[in-house]
């Protein structure tokens, strides 16, 4: 068992390299692109995630969101999923500072498939509902964002129910047969939070070989609200730290070793520290993660024969541990809690890609995970010292195994139509030790599931597309056997009686690329089987806490629409609007049509980026939020939500940025100008107010 306060060993070799590294100098400029249509560039741009191949994000027929290393610098997130507000299709939930979850069609935590350079994220207790986990991998080691909306199980496995979010990290790739060497350093500071980051990276290597690293420091003091009030306690650090290392076999293939770290030692959990509606009193005296933290190892490994029937084979290996550890006392409780829970999660993955003649590609593999969770509880008196050891948050000892196979093809039928379709068979063993009263359980899912997309050209700026797509969640160990107190005033009983979840998805949509405009517009349907949800089960604990257990809802509906415009006109100045709309309705077992659970209101993004000149952007733009009052019942009862509804907000916000020289960019981002007081829709506490935010990037 992993004892509290221990750092891996690995993760201080990073620190130190990095740091050692920085003193070469102070950063490096590299070109990126920002795309999207609430950010700085077009339809475009090549992703590589919606079809596993390099492809336009115009050319594919399902929808994709990209966001590039520019916006990234230019806004500095507290954590990654801030990315997402105004965005295409999705959605920024935050419960509390340092953590924050995103939301595509609707959906969040294990419903969405989370990867990092093609490994998966998501782990045996993320939950069905916001998690903070996204927000342990640091924001300013991104490269790009991409987000494909919809199912995608045939190529990505469970939790690939309402759509992927890859985030992908920057390689040290030099194409100078002389040794080079560059380096970059990023600081900011924003008045919300009297916060301060700093960011350094450095490469060196030449043609074929390649060496990086990187450090970040974040430091956030309590958030300043719109009218000038600030909540608390909401101070924490984040440290991280990054090594990758690409090296060239031979003319065909490629190496690259990389591990990535992120400790966040003591972060607050405010919404439990502070009243929520409809209560008195906080529902802890005491809420911290202690410490929340993601070390990754991984080694890929590339051959690209280029030959007639295999054009590329990839090998991923990776390791991934979890700390989600925690430091609890309720509201007059004499006793603290402290939480051990650690995730194993270890996977390897084979992909092959083949072109077959000269309409037809193949994308066809096989993937393992083996996850291993650890956790274990204990209560202490406060006065006397005196500790007693309980049951964990999770049964200790229990595991999650996955195989999967899968094969997905397109065929250019004619000129006009193009087709894409595959299946992918998944198998899990899924294992619980007896604990706390609970018996053991042993589940075996497995599935089959499948998608077909259409494309139709109806002109070259044209593209009409189709997907239909059928995505399978298995239970986790979250779902199956959380034990004990939770946020919201719940206490949370263990169902080993889970059914696998599974969800079939429509969408038809068009894509705009013209010398002018850029567009897309989708609209979507998704129907659930056995969802699962957390459900109150009519129960109270003594202290007043809501009782509930995960159940398989009978019954889900989802639909919207979602739409992004940009219009470049002959001048200095491009316009742009993004507008999604999610409704959910989902019935328990037995019961009546209620809202579906945390739908986002109508909300969206508008905005004009003005290039007064080849080194200087100005880009004014407002976000928008409408009212959300279509509420569940747990919505209703959620002490983080108004039971009137979410008012809707507007805010309006600048960016100015100035590129003074190949090595020198200076970023200013003025946020809430109104100051205005509000709250995202689910989020555990209100938006920044008035925000300045100034950063400086500074290239070797």
């Amino acid at each position: 068992m992993r004892r509290r306060g221990s750092q891996p060993g690995g993760a201080c070799f990073v620190a130190g390299a990095a740091f050692a590294l920085l003193q070469a100098g102070p950063g490096f400029t590299q070109e990126s692109e920002a795309i999207g249509f609430a950010g700085a560039t077009t339809i475009e741009t090549v992703q590589v995630t919606a079809t596993r191949r390099r492809e336009r994000v115009f050319d594919v027929p399902t929808a994709v969101t990209v966001i590039g290393e520019d916006a990234l610098l230019d806004a500095t997130p507290q954590v990654l999923p801030e990315m997402f507000r105004g965005e295409v299709g999705t959605f920024f939930q935050q419960t509390t500072p340092g953590q924050g979850t995103p939301i595509i069609r609707g959906l969040k935590g294990s419903q969405i498939l989370h990867l990092v350079d093609g490994m998966r994220l998501n782990n045996a207790f993320f939950r069905n509902a916001p998690t903070q986990y996204v927000a342990l991998v640091d924001a300013l080691n991104v490269e790009r964002m991409e987000v494909v909306r919809g199912p995608a199980a045939t190529l990505y496995g469970g939790d690939a129910m309402g759509g992927v979010v890859h985030i992908l990290t920057p390689e040290p790739v030099f194409d100078s047969k002389d040794w080079r060497t560059r380096a970059r350093a990023h600081a900011a500071v924003a008045s919300a939070e009297r916060s301060e980051v700093l960011r350094g990276r450095v490469e060196t290597g030449r043609q074929g070989l390649g060496l990086s690293a990187g450090y970040t420091f974040q430091s956030y003091d309590d958030r300043r609200i719109g009218g000038g009030d600030r909540i608390g306690p909401a101070d924490y650090v984040s440290r991280a730290a990054d090594l990758k290392l690409i090296a060239g076999i031979g003319k065909d293939s490629d190496l690259m070793l990389g591990v990535q770290y992120l400790r966040q030692p003591s972060t607050p959990r405010v919404d439990e520290l502070l009243p929520g509606f409809g209560q008195d009193t906080p529902a802890a005296e005491e809420f911290f993660f202690e410490p929340n933290e993601r070390l990754f190892y991984h080694g890929r490994y590339a051959w690209r024969p280029g030959g007639r029937v295999l054009d590329e084979l990839t090998i991923h290996v990776g390791r991934q541990t979890v700390v989600d550890d925690r430091r609890i006392r309720e509201f007059g409780d004499a006793e603290r809690t402290i939480e051990e829970n650690e995730s194993e999660l270890t996977g390897v993955t084979l992909q092959l890609d083949s072109t077959i003649g000269s309409n037809a590609n193949l994308v066809y593999g096989v993937e393992f995970y083996d996850d291993q969770v650890s956790s274990s509880r204990e209560r202490q008196d406060i006065a006397t010292g005196m500790v007693e050891v309980t049951a964990g948050r999770f049964p200790d000892g229990a595991s999650i195994e996955s195989l999967a196979v899968y094969l997905d093809g397109d065929i250019n039928l004619s000129p006009a139509w193009s087709i894409d379709a595959g299946l992918r068979f998944s198998d899990y063993d899924i294992a619980l030790p007896e604990s706390a009263g609970n018996a053991a359980v042993a589940l075996e899912p497995d599935d089959l599931t499948g998608h077909v997309s259409v494309k139709y050209v109806l002109s070259p700026q044209v593209h009409l597309g189709l997907n239909l797509g059928r995505g399978f969640r298995p239970p986790n160990i979250f779902d199956l056997g959380t034990l004990g107190p939770r946020p919201g005033n719940r206490f949370n009983i263990a169902n080993s009686d889970l059914e696998p979840e599974s969800v079939t998805t429509l969408d038809v949509g068009a894509k705009l690329a013209s010398r002018r405009w850029q567009a897309e517009a989708f609209v979507f349907r998704s129907d659930y089987d056995d969802q699962i949800a957390s459900v109150p089960t009519g129960e109270v604990t003594a202290d007043g806490r809501v009782v509930v257990r995960s159940e398989n809802i009978s019954e889900a509906k989802l639909y919207g629409l979602e739409a992004g415009v940009r219009y470049l006109s002959q001048g200095p100045v491009e316009y742009y609007g993004v507008v999604n709309w999610v409704r959910g309705e989902e019935r328990l077992a037995g019961g009546s049509a209620q809202p579906g659970d945390r739908i986002p209101p109508l909300n969206g993004k508008v905005g004009a980026l003005y290039r007064a000149a080849e080194n200087f952007e100005l880009e004014p733009y407002a976000l928008y939020a409408g009212e959300q009052d279509r509420l569940s019942q747990r919505d209703a009862g959620d002490p983080r939500i108004d039971p009137d509804g979410t008012p809707g907000w507007v805010t309006l916000n600048l960016r100015m940025s100035w590129q003074l020289s190949d090595k020198l960019r200076l970023g200013l981002l003025l946020e809430n100008l109104t100051d205005k007081r509000f709250r995202e829709h689910g989020s555990g506490l209100d938006a920044r107010g008035f925000n300045a935010v100034l950063s400086v990037t500074a290239g070797l």
